[in-house]
């Protein structure tokens, strides 16, 4: 596995460009009380399939997933690894229930109307089980393929609401800085509602994100009081958060903090039995968030096992 991938992947999250936005500090005393979608029944549960390991894994653990209940599947379009759509419609394919996420997809690398093509499609063929996160990507890799912008949040602001209006069937005419579009309007739009979250880590970002999309996508390592501190202002959060179970968990845990650089964030890792990682998922939980997605270290020696795991003996610890 290379590291200049994993070790970089978190910067498409990162906070930068040009615009000033409010910080995402709750009230004093406030409590956070979880919303939006997922949490009117019970949070939802997920697992990362990184895009380090080979794409002819993906079946199998895909195939597991569904078959033991999981909820969601998550996948990561880093570069220059294995794209998010191709990977995403395999998935779906491959399952009959499992909902697919893809977080995330960097906006510089397409234009709009062909992303509006591409959900739109994946939302006909596989309704209510696609969920789309769109980022502004990791700089140095978007200036590696000619696409780094000067203002990378007005390029996710644009992008984010033109496809949210195409997908709603609109004919869209839009004259912005990066996204220009003269009368598009999707043949084949959703048949139904269709969500279009936004990944961040810094307040800049994560303010624009609660803003414009239906829902924020926030990296493993998040501490559990940056979801309350975004829970009044976001529509819906989903969370992933590290995890490690089986007899060497500690370790291969200490090992990918280690290499992220965030060894003084113990407290953000799900480590131990089902009941040890229940207990760190329904603390974020009970911070707000609507979903969390349990990403397996980097040397996870069992994908399939993982999945399942997460699915049939923590899923029932988690309201």
């Amino acid at each position: 596995m290379g590291s200049r991938h994993v070790g970089r992947c978190r910067s498409a999250l990162d906070d930068l460009g040009e615009e000033a936005a409010p910080a995402l500090v709750p009230a004093a005393g406030a409590v956070a009380a979880p919303c939006g979608l997922g949490s009117a029944i019970m949070t939802t549960l997920g697992v990362v399939y990184r895009p380090q390991n080979p794409p002819e894994r993906l079946r199998s653990v895909a195939r597991a997933a569904d078959e033991a209940g999981l909820e969601q599947l998550w996948l990561w379009e880093d570069c220059f690894l294995e794209s998010g759509i191709a990977t995403a419609a395999a998935a779906l394919a491959w399952t009959d229930r499992l909902a697919v996420g893809i977080g995330l997809l960097p906006v510089p690398f397409r234009n709009v109307a062909v992303l509006g093509m591409e959900a739109a499609t994946l939302h006909r063929l596989f309704p209510d089980r696609v969920l789309l996160t769109l980022g502004h990507g990791v700089q140095e890799w978007m200036g590696q393929v000619g696409a780094r912008v000067g203002s990378p949040l007005t390029l996710l602001r644009e992008h984010v609401e033109a496809l949210k209006a195409l997908l709603a069937g609109e004919t869209v005419t839009t004259s912005g800085r990066y996204v220009r579009l003269d009368k598009v309007k999707l043949d084949y739009p959703p048949a139904g509602t269709t969500r279009i979250y936004a990944g961040a880590t810094g307040p800049k970002t994560r303010a624009l994100a609660c803003e414009v999309a239906d829902g924020i996508l926030l990296t493993a390592g998040t501490r559990p009081q940056e979801v309350a501190a975004v829970r009044s202002m976001a529509k819906a959060i989903t969370v992933y958060v590290h995890a490690a179970t089986g007899p060497d968990a500690d370790t291969r845990m200490a090992r990918e903090l280690e290499f992220w650089g965030e060894s003084d964030k113990l407290e953000t890792t799900a480590v131990g039995d089902a009941a040890d990682i229940a207990a760190v998922v329904n603390r974020y939980r009970d911070a707000g968030a609507d979903a969390v997605i349990l990403q397996p270290t980097a040397d996870e020696p069992d994908l399939e096992g993982f999945t399942r795991f997460t699915a049939q003996q923590v899923r029932p610890l988690v309201p």
